[in-house]
């Protein structure tokens, strides 16, 4: 004789609720990794080479000034220019390039 059991019927029918809930539970969760690889994939190939919107003007300086240096970090942009024998100061805005400030470093 051998030593199997046999489980009952309301037994059996508890282990293929268990199997049958086991599995749409596997399902939903593949589907969930999927759509979530899927969006990843999306922006990752789709999103990459999009080009950043360019400005519609340029920083305006005064006439005559001559630019020395330029420095750019925090969003902004520093130019050192020299206006009538003068070093100026300007900073703009990075994305939009609108004027931030200005500041005299020397006596004219």
């Amino acid at each position: 004789m051998s030593d199997e059991r046999m489980l009952n019927p309301e037994a059996e029918a508890a282990i293929a609720k268990v199997r049958r809930l086991m599995v749409i539970a596997s399902v939903t969760t593949f589907l969930a990794v999927a759509a979530v690889l899927g969006v990843i994939g999306y922006r990752v190939f789709h999103l990459q080479g999009s080009p950043l919107p360019r400005p519609e003007a340029a920083p305006a300086l005064p006439a005559g000034a001559k630019v020395l240096s330029s420095a750019v970090g925090e969003g902004r942009i520093v130019l050192t220019v020299e206006v009538n024998g003068a070093i100026e100061l300007y900073s703009f805005d990075l994305n939009t390039l609108q004027a931030l400030g200005h500041a005299r470093a020397s006596p004219p």
